[in-house]
């Protein structure tokens, strides 16, 4: 829209410290608001109740001040939990959504196929449990998963844009009937990030391509819950020199270590900027 305000986000989980490829996703998205004038968010994704720290809260404040990145408003994800639940009722009330009792082994033990890295696609064990099924188990712990193909019938063919690959059509069929209420948590990454950005006005997503695919569930969910439809950027990974994705588990220096080991925040920033791979953890 014509001189729309331009509202991008950076919307880390405080389980840990931030590292470089946190860093570019950062100010890549700090960047693009404030060359059009626009605003910056940054959303503090804590509903993770077994592993958001407060101390990685603050590490996230003292790293992004680091690097030079200042944001307009500052929200926490924990103080949302009601719109959450509110907009899993909708869908409940809609025949949407069903609950699911399987454990993650008894997943992976059915999937067809093997998944590699990523999670085995759910294959419906739960789909089509009567009630009285439902109604005898739902003293046991379960999630609620979006019944994709309902949704689908409902929403009809979908589509996105994406600044680098364009016109994107959605295949939402092919992520499966995806979790929207973990056993754990109150709501998924999915249908949090999509009322999150709805609520917060969200004009331009600046993400990894890691989530690319799940843009597609993302736009399911705009168009059930009547939402609007930003614009998407999904940038490339920053890598190690094996060309793995930088990860804790892998040895990835954190932005608290590369400080600490007298780097300076501004000139890396500018590095990030340039695209530079001298670092050590590139």
């Amino acid at each position: 829209m014509s001189g729309e305000t331009v509202i991008t986000r950076f919307a880390p989980s405080p389980t840990g410290r931030l590292h470089l490829g946190h860093a570019a996703s950062a100010i890549r998205a700090h960047d693009y608001a404030r060359e059009r004038g626009g605003r910056f968010v940054l959303r503090i994704e804590d509903i993770d109740g077994t592993r958001s720290r407060p101390e990685f809260v603050a590490g996230i404040l003292e790293d992004l001040a680091w690097l030079g990145l200042r944001w307009d408003l500052l929200v926490f994800q924990s103080e949302r939990l009601a719109k959450y639940q509110a907009a899993l009722e909708t869908l409940k009330a809609r025949g949407l959504v069903y609950p699911c009792f399987c454990t993650r082994a008894e997943i992976a033990a059915s999937a067809s196929a093997p998944q590699g890295d990523a999670a085995p696609v759910y294959p419906g064990i739960c789909r089509d449990l009567t009630v009285e099924e439902v109604t005898a188990r739902a003293h046991l712990a379960h999630c609620w998963r979006l019944d994709m193909a309902k949704a689908v019938a409902i929403t009809g063919a979908l589509a996105w844009h994406d600044a680098i690959a364009g016109a994107v059509v959605a295949d939402p069929l092919a992520q499966g009937d995806v979790v929207l209420a973990r056993k754990d948590a109150p709501a998924s990454y999915h249908l949090a990030v999509t009322l999150d950005d709805a609520a917060q006005g969200v004009t331009d997503v600046v993400r990894g391509v890691d989530l690319f695919a799940a843009t597609d569930v993302h736009r399911v969910l705009q168009a059930l819950l009547g939402l609007p439809v930003p614009s998407y950027h999904h940038h490339p990974l920053v890598v190690d020199a094996a060309g793995r994705r930088l990860a804790k588990r892998d040895g990835a220096l954190s932005l608290a270590e590369m400080r600490e080991g007298g780097e300076d925040g501004a000139t890396l920033a500018a590095r990030v900027r340039g695209g530079d791979r001298l670092a050590t953890s590139w």
